[in-house]
């Protein structure tokens, strides 16, 4: 059975301080609150470490931004699975569109990525969607098509079980823009049928595939309750407590 995850990706946001105290805001509100979805948070590399000691009792689940499909070597700046694994975080985010606009990320280098998450015991969130100009042209179907099977197909069945998707329109990032729930839904609906193609009914309806396009407080309810939409992966809204709050509260 597929869970409900709502995920906050920090990006580069919040100096230490800042993080230590929305850290300990959301472990206050878990403890105290009925939450019926799975929580993640992706800061920041340097608070990793400090996001585990503080969320471990409450099982909120952390995330890396980006991870290296290499172990180790000499690859300045990057950080490798084995790493992730010594500070006990639990997966990365893979391939976002911020990563793949100004870093230059490809699928064919996600599905290095995943792999590696996936053969360190890691839980890979691979991020797809199409941009403005693919929309407007008709084209989102078969970019997304591609972004799956050029990133995930080389996965047996059981690996990409533990695979989670973010579907995120490129075009409602940060601008304010939202898809509509319907639109969202023919997406995720176009994505679960897809890998079922591939690896059949069973092992797609095992796959949570999360919304990651400007979800807000005002519209995470509508959002979520699309039958193909099991969750989001939050940017913006993540960054306060009450926003982030309310949005993990859609699914109750």
């Amino acid at each position: 059975m597929r869970k409900n995850i709502v995920a906050g990706n920090w990006k580069m946001n919040k100096t230490f301080p800042e993080a230590q105290e929305l850290m300990f805001q959301l472990l206050e509100y878990k403890k105290h609150n009925t939450v019926n979805c799975e929580i993640a948070v992706a800061p920041p590399t340097l608070y990793l470490l400090m996001a585990r000691n503080v969320f471990d009792a409450e099982d909120i689940k952390v995330m890396a931004q980006d991870m290296s499909a290499h172990s180790s070597g000499a690859y300045t700046g990057e950080i490798s699975a084995e790493m992730l694994l010594s500070v006990h975080a639990d997966g990365s985010i893979i391939g976002h569109s911020e990563r793949r606009l100004y870093h230059g990320e490809t699928d064919e280098n996600c599905a290095l990525k995943i792999k590696a998450a996936l053969d360190n015991g890691l839980t890979p969130i691979y991020c797809n969607g199409e941009n403005l100009d693919q929309r407007k042209a008709g084209q989102h179907l078969e970019v997304v098509k591609l972004q799956t099977e050029t990133a995930l197909f080389g996965l047996t069945a059981d690996e990409i079980k533990k695979v989670v998707i973010a579907y995120e329109p490129v075009w409602a990032i940060g601008t304010g823009e939202t898809a509509t729930p319907e639109q969202a839904q023919e997406i995720h609906k176009f994505i679960r049928s897809f890998i079922a193609g591939k690896y059949g009914d069973e092992v797609a309806d095992e796959i949570s595939i999360l919304y990651g396009g400007s979800v807000k407080p005002d519209n995470a309810k509508e959002i979520f309750a699309q039958p193909d939409v099991d969750g989001g992966l939050i940017g913006g809204a993540a960054l306060d407590i009450a926003d982030f709050s309310k949005i993990i509260e859609a699914f109750n």
